[in-house]
């Protein structure tokens, strides 16, 4: 496999209406329980379906992708910094660039407002993410975290947010090289004003003000194919509530199935059975930063985390991150991981109900423990909270190319 870090893109067209998640109530469908499917208790897995992108597919479409004679490093050498552009990018007139504070309250509910009404839908439009303001706090003040990579798009007259997007510092090992790198992510148009060709622009800006603090390689997601991907995801999902997922519309029950039988067919033990299995606490940060880096070593491109990174992304915070560990009671060596992180969506178009949670999978490290019996601990702690009775276990299964 050959890794190329591309140059942050500088003329990206991204139509933010066309960055849609693939449909969850298709992939929900499928995966509907019935007397030939019946899932486990462990976990479920969606079928291959229409909207899973083919790395072999996308190697025909880039021209560059496999070329061995290609060295590795960079695509682009760094411009000197004197070269950058200092000034922003000029906006239609009607707006202004404003950098957004997430610790501020005020500033915070404007941009969680802006997320909930305008950001990520699936394809009918049942679904819309449903970010806190806790959790985008978490997100986007990282170690390092540069405060002008949080940016916003003002109306002058009246002061409104209509736009965002943001970027994070990243330490990505690359073989044996640390890369520092920036996350873009949460690019986001009011619905209203998509024909203004802001996205353009904020591109644009976002990359400028990386730039500026001489880095120049970026990591990013899409729901659209841009040059040039170096992996896919698939999500793979358990249901936690089948009964208020299939009220809501994002499943629904199987041929021959009945609820009662659904429900009893996803029912989860009521103990963990992994002994040790306890919440993460700060004393644990060194132990675990030595396990997940460990475990990353296996990877060719991966996350270089350090202590003051761990204790960021892993440390439990409430309705945001949840992490547990398997401590052995004999030698109290910590020897297992596993995390996840709650995302809810907003339920569109519904009378009878209005959130559904989700727990996202998130760094899982099995030394010890069968990673099947972690995992399934795992499924048990968000379906206990009261206040998590709509969930769903999402698991994102990723594949490089």
């Amino acid at each position: 496999m050959k890794i190329e870090i591309s140059k942050m893109p500088m003329h990206v067209d991204v139509r933010v209406n066309e960055m849609k998640r693939p449909s969850l109530l298709r992939m929900a469908e499928n995966d509907a329980p019935s007397e030939n499917n019946v899932p486990s208790g462990d976990n479920s897995k969606p079928p291959e379906n229409e909207n899973e992108i083919s790395i072999d597919a996308l190697a025909k479409k880039f021209k560059d992708l496999g070329d061995t004679s290609l060295p590795e490093g960079p695509i682009e050498q760094p411009t000197p910094l004197s070269e950058v552009k200092q000034e922003p990018y000029n906006l239609p007139g009607p707006y202004e660039w404003i950098t957004c504070d997430i610790d501020s309250e005020e500033v915070s509910s404007e941009v969680y407002t802006l997320l909930t009404n305008n950001y990520v839908e699936d394809d009918e439009n049942m679904f819309r993410f449903n970010y806190s303001k806790e959790f985008l706090r978490w997100a986007l003040r990282p170690p390092g975290y540069f405060r002008s990579w949080h940016i916003g798009v003002r109306v002058k007259s009246s002061k409104k947010l209509v736009a965002f997007i943001t970027g994070i510092p990243a330490k990505i090992r690359v073989r044996d090289a640390i890369v520092l790198m920036a996350e873009v992510n949460f690019l986001c148009v009011h619905k209203k004003l998509r024909s203004k060709r802001l996205a353009p622009v904020m591109i644009k800006e976002v990359t400028r003000r990386v730039h500026l603090e001489n880095i120049w390689q970026a990591a990013y997601t899409a729901g659209v194919v841009l040059p040039t991907p170096i992996t896919t995801c698939q999500y793979w999902h358990r249901s936690l509530n089948p009964k208020k997922l299939i009220d809501v519309g994002f499943s629904r029950l199987g041929a021959r199935m009945t609820m009662s039988r659904t429900i009893k067919l996803y029912k989860l033990p009521e103990q963990t059975a992994t002994p040790g299995f306890r919440k993460m606490e700060p004393h644990d940060v060194p132990a675990v930063t030595r396990l997940l880096r460990n475990y990353l070593k296996q990877f060719v491109v991966a996350p270089d985390f350090d202590e003051n990174d761990v204790e960021h992304w892993l440390l439990p915070k409430e309705d945001v991150i949840d992490s547990f560990l398997v401590e052995s009671p004999e030698t109290h060596e910590i020897t297992d991981f596993c995390s996840f992180y709650t995302l809810p969506s907003s339920i569109l178009g519904n009378q009878n109900h209005s959130i559904l949670k989700a727990a996202y999978s998130y760094y899982n490290v099995a030394t010890k423990t069968p990673l099947l019996q972690l995992i399934n601990d795992a499924l048990m702690l968000p379906r206990r909270r009261t206040t998590m009775s709509s969930m769903l276990w999402m698991l994102c299964k990723m594949r490089l190319s």
